[in-house]
């Protein structure tokens, strides 16, 4: 963790605050549910979708399973063509070596496209610990800066902010602010504000949705067009990518645009898909002088010889937290790491450490719709239960729970007493009900704090079960 890390409140406390914010509610419903609805929209015109998604995947298990020759030979062909690669083990040595790079450039103002892995290893505070100027380019990115917030979301990361908020934000951090609130207004604003960074930055810094191991080049997704104002003008261009995103050639990539956009968007190609294939050229018109590839690993090699290997071939479209019931309630920020959702719940324990994260593969309901929108496959249901028996083989679990469910396993091995004890604690429960709902539990806050719970049939299951079978001969 790096030394901005600081201590934060436990992960219900964090829930309990975000189901008690009717404004984020509003932001997270607006914004996750255009995006379910535009994904099915994409996925209905496309028939291949299923075919698409399992070439997706088998790309990838195969750059999983031939890591090493395809980082060499993207490192090979990187160099041939003009940039100098760097290796990161951790987020403290990518750290070290993106702001050693922007300091070499005697760089005083640096753009940075949107990138989770720039948020992943601390890249912000280190920037500002070295004195340098940093500029997010990202109108969403833009407007979480102007609010001191982190993402929220990896494609949205202002998700948790309503229009009404960013425009209160507009106001008070533009000079002049915008004339009006409407949309068009507020980004014809941010682009003035933004347009003279562009050009005047020293450093451009930019993720990469793809490295291209054949080629060398890196590749940049966007809807905005600033990432390549952010890496053109700059004398000097750095890019901080995952080793996982690696594929073996240009082809393998635009298979895989194919599933990202339709996943993240529910559109059929970003606006602007660009590659960077090294430095300025003799003869270019434009372009960066130096261009410099710094590939992080920071648990990402130690993931291929566990179960959490499937993991790596995560390509970043949000579509997980999109149709996450557990996100759409609490939003990006309640998770506490770097990723939120379903995805950030199996990453954050390799990044931070289970036994301050083990709440989160605990929060999963287990329903299974991450793993169903998957672009690649990953099973994340079953990769989050390996978390929670990670978490129980190693004693982290409270004590309350573990003696909790001691009772249920006792319980579960005697049928005739779970079929008695299944039967009282439904009637007992209908008798809380009013209305159809039950407002309050005793002993068990935790269930109606922030939800009404259905009020439970008079019998259990297998006691209807049961009645059927009987009246059905």
């Amino acid at each position: 963790m790096h030394a901005h890390a600081a201590a934060k409140p436990p992960f219900k406390e964090r829930a309990r605050a975000a189901l008690a914010d009717r404004t984020l509610k509003l932001a997270i419903d607006r914004t996750t549910g255009n995006a379910e609805r535009k994904r099915a929209a994409a996925v209905a015109a496309f028939p291949e979708f299923e075919a698409a998604r399992a070439r997706g995947k088998a790309i990838k298990n195969h750059v999983v399973a031939n890591l090493a020759y395809y980082l060499e030979m993207f490192e090979r062909n990187a160099t041939a063509a003009g940039a100098k690669v760097y290796w990161a083990a951790d987020d403290a040595e990518a750290r070290a070596i993106v702001t050693r790079l922007c300091l070499e450039a005697k760089a005083k103002l640096v753009t940075r496209s949107k990138s989770m892995l720039g948020e992943e290893i601390g890249l912000p505070h280190a920037l500002a610990d070295a004195g340098i100027e940093r500029v997010e380019t990202d109108l969403a990115e833009h407007i979480i800066q102007l609010a001191g917030d982190p993402p929220s979301h990896i494609v949205w990361p202002a998700m948790h902010r309503t229009r009404e908020q960013v425009a209160e934000l507009f106001k008070a951090g533009h000079h002049p602010p915008p004339a009006a609130d409407d949309p068009p207004t507020m980004v014809q604003s941010a682009r003035r504000q933004l347009r003279a960074k562009f050009l005047g930055a020293d450093v451009g810094i930019s993720g990469a949705n793809f490295l291209v191991a054949d080629t060398g080049a890196t590749c940049t997704v966007t809807n905005e067009g600033n990432a390549e104002l952010t890496t053109t003008p700059p004398r000097v261009h750095i890019v901080t990518a995952g080793i996982e995103k690696i594929v073996p050639s240009t082809a393998h990539a635009f298979a895989l645009l194919r599933l990202l956009v339709r996943s993240a968007t529910g559109g059929e190609l970003t606006q602007y898909t660009t590659f960077h294939c090294g430095p300025k050229r003799a003869g270019d018109a434009d372009g960066p002088e130096e261009m410099h590839i710094v590939l992080v690993d920071n648990g990402r090699t130690r993931m291929l010889a566990d179960e959490f290997r499937e993991m790596l071939r995560c390509i970043r479209c949000g579509a997980c937290m999109n149709h996450c019931v557990v996100y759409r309630q609490i939003g990006g920020h309640a998770y506490g790491g770097t990723y939120p959702g379903p995805m950030g719940s199996v990453l954050t324990p390799v990044l931070d450490g289970l036994a301050g994260s083990r709440d989160l593969p605990n929060a999963c309901t287990m329903n299974g719709r991450c793993a169903e929108v998957c672009p690649v496959g990953i099973p994340l249901p079953t990769l989050l239960r390996a978390w929670r028996t990670r978490s129980w083989r190693e004693r982290l679990e409270p004590g309350a729970l573990r003696m909790g469910l001691g009772v249920w396993a006792q319980l579960a091995r005697r049928p005739a007493l779970y079929r008695l004890a299944s039967g009282v604690g439904v009637r007992v429960l209908r008798l809380f009900g009013r209305g159809g709902w039950i407002a309050s539990l005793p002993l068990a806050g935790g269930w109606t704090a922030c939800r009404d719970l259905p009020r439970p049939a008079g019998r259990t299951f297998m006691e209807q079960y049961r009645a059927q079978r009987k009246g059905g001969r």
